[in-house]
This record gives C-alpha cells, sequence and structure tokens, in this order.
C-alpha cells in the first residue's frame, strides 16, 4: 500500500500543475483540493488487498473526469465510509444490536444495571419532539475507548503543542488511521447566506468567536454551540447561553465599531424558525473544530472536505452532529445589493452541509 499511496502522492503534484485546473484562479484551490480528495478517498476506498493497476485506473480518471465528477465520487467515498461507522456505533449503543465487545453475562449485567437510564427519554414524545431512543450508558470516553477499539483510531482533546500563549486547545489523533479516512467532523448549526444575520453577533460573528468555518459554497458552521458535545443521546437545538452583543470582542473597539455593532444586531430566531433533532452527543468524531494549523516547519496531515449528508439516510442522522437553522427544508437565495432574501422550494433532496477532516 505505501507503494501505491506514493503514486498517488505523484499524481497530486502532477495534476496539480494541469492547465484545466487554472482556468480561473478563484477556483484554483478549492478544484486542486477537490481533485486531491477524489484520490486520497479513492485510495482509501480500495482498501488493504488493493493492486497497482487499481491505483493506475484511479488516477487516469482523476486526470479525465471533471471537478463536478470527481466532487460526486468523493461525497460517495465519504459517505460509504460514514455508513460503516454509523453501523459499527449502533453496535456499541443501541441496546437491540449486540456488542462484539461483551460476553453474554456482560450483556445481561449491564442491562439489569442501566434499566431506568434506558427507559428515560423513551417514553411517549411531545407532540412536538421525536422520541430519544434508548442507548446504552456509556460515557463519551468509553464510547471513544470502544471505538478506537473497533476503528484502530480515536481523538482526543489536550492542550495545543503550539507555542504560542493562546494556542489553547488542539486536536490530537490517538491510534492509527489509514489514509483517506474521515478523521472528524465538523460539528454545529449551520447557516446558509439566507441567514446570515442570524448568526450570533452578527456583523461581527467572528469578533467573539474562533469556532465558525465558511464552505466554498458560502455555507457557514459554527460550532461553538456544540463546544465538547454531551453525555447522552439527546435532542438538540444548537442553543447558546452565551450573549455575544454583551461580550466584548479580543481586540478593543473603536467608537465606529461599538455604534455598527449596535446597529447590525443580529435577527432573532422566531416562532416558525424553530428546529432540533435527536443526535449522538457523545459521538467522537465530532472534535473537527479543535484541528489547529500545524506549528511552523511542519506539513499538514489532514484536510477539509465538504459533505453534504442526504436527510433521507435516517438511521445515520444521529451521527451527524449538524443541525441547519432555520430547518432542513431547501432554501434558495437571492441577492439584491448587499442584502440576501429567501424564498423555499420544493422537489429537491435535503441534505445537510458538513465538514469532515480527511487522513493525507
Amino acid at each position: 500500500m505505501a507503494f501505491l499511496f506514493n503514486k498517488f502522492q505523484e499524481a497530486i503534484k502532477t495534476l496539480a500543475k494541469s492547465p484545466s485546473f487554472a482556468r480561473d484562479p478563484r477556483h484554483l484551490q478549492f478544484d486542486a483540493d477537490v481533485n486531491r480528495l477524489f484520490l486520497y478517498t479513492s485510495y482509501n476506498r480500495l482498501g488493504k488487498h488493493s493492486e497497482e493497476k487499481d491505483a493506475e485506473e484511479i488516477i487516469e480518471l482523476a486526470s479525465k473526469a471533471s471537478v463536478t465528477d470527481q466532487q460526486k465520487q468523493v461525497q460517495q467515498n465519504v459517505h460509504y465510509q460514514l455508513k460503516h461507522i454509523c453501523k459499527s456505533m449502533d453496535s456499541i449503543l443501541r441496546p437491540d444490536t449486540k456488542d462484539p465487545s461483551q460476553s453474554p453475562s456482560d450483556a445481561y449485567n449491564n442491562s439489569r444495571r442501566s434499566g431506568l437510564s434506558l427507559a428515560v427519554g423513551t417514553g411517549v414524545a411531545a407532540a412536538n419532539k421525536p422520541a430519544v431512543p434508548a442507548t446504552r450508558p456509556l460515557t463519551r470516553t468509553e464510547l471513544s475507548n470502544k471505538f478506537r477499539d473497533q476503528f484502530g483510531y480515536t481523538l482526543d482533546i489536550k492542550p495545543s503543542l503550539i507555542p504560542h500563549k493562546d494556542a489553547g486547545q488542539g486536536l490530537f489523533l490517538s491510534g492509527e488511521a489509514n489514509v483517506g479516512a474521515v478523521l472528524a467532523i465538523y460539528p454545529g448549526v449551520i447557516y446558509s447566506p439566507a441567514y446570515y444575520r442570524y448568526i450570533p453577533g452578527y456583523p461581527r460573528i467572528d469578533a467573539c468567536n474562533s469556532y465558525l468555518i465558511t464552505r466554498y459554497d458560502g455555507t457557514i458552521i459554527n460550532a461553538k454551540p456544540w463546544h465538547l458535545g454531551g453525555e447522552t443521546r439527546e435532542i438538540w437545538d444548537g442553543s447558546d447561553p452565551v450573549d455575544y452583543n454583551t461580550t466584548p470582542p479580543i481586540n478593543p473597539e473603536s467608537n465606529s465599531d461599538r455604534a455598527w455593532r449596535m446597529l447590525n444586531k443580529p435577527l432573532q430566531k422566531s416562532g416558525s424558525e424553530n428546529f432540533g433533532d435527536v443526535l449522538e452527543r457523545r459521538n467522537p468524531l465530532a472534535f473537527g473544530h479543535f484541528a489547529n494549523h500545524p506549528p511552523g516547519g511542519s506539513t499538514p496531515n489532514v484536510m477539509i472536505c465538504p459533505y453534504d449528508f442526504p436527510l433521507t439516510e435516517k438511521d445515520m442522522r444521529a451521527y451527524i452532529p449538524n443541525i441547519a437553522f432555520g430547518g432542513e427544508e431547501p432554501v434558495t437565495m437571492k441577492r439584491f445589493g448587499s442584502f440576501w432574501f429567501k424564498s423555499r422550494v420544493t422537489g429537491s433532496e435535503d441534505a445537510c452541509a458538513s465538514e469532515y477532516e480527511v487522513r493525507m
């Protein structure tokens, strides 16, 4: 596999210099990233029994396929991995699914011990709230360890090794992951351009929030409400107790900045914009927002992969730690000057946008 990986690395260098990837400088980085993701995730999907001819075929496809076709394949490759991850998580967490790591006696004792805790949240749901299915009462750490037993890696949050006073926490891989593997998910609330004015702290949305990321398509994901997740599977509505308008920004404000912030307060969510989904808050991969830039002199070992999760995959939904502000009905945006207006549409497949960290 090491030999095949080296072939992919050489292909990436060659294709990045191709004139077909320099038609528009604005799209250059995006096109190059899609090409790399196509090669990395396809390489991962080949598996350990792949042969050199398989790698050669993928490299040839990468040189001929359009960026749109490569994007579609990347989506399929990531979804293939996630489906396997979600099924394995179910085997660990769902009491109606056999946990291969438990002996029969352990499973019996666990079911007796957790009878009361499993019953919490499984009664009749409120009229406007979904029911929370029963799960085994594992802590987030226990789930993370079991995940590592099955996949060979998990994630740890520890003080960053970057020599800077504001470095904060960092994301560390515990174990070993194959090239092209999905390592982390960027969790949080998704804002399309139609909902920018609802982002806490608008218009200076990054003044008090370093857990924001913007996708190439303009979608913004706010991970601050998610933070470290939780210890249960629960209905999560993306609420954040921080009042961004009363929190002073990190950098000193001028009088004009203060006036601008007062006159451009974020819009408040109305009753018609309520949302919430049953999500697994213990998800051991939902820590993409803790990934830092590498220190000087070192090379990044992960890259961002935009991924649109199809909401039709109901069995996987609990493990996708993202919710769309304004609900998950498709929205189209129209722009007039500097203002965005939304108009709802029907007939298209629902999807939940997210960002993933892929092993390079």
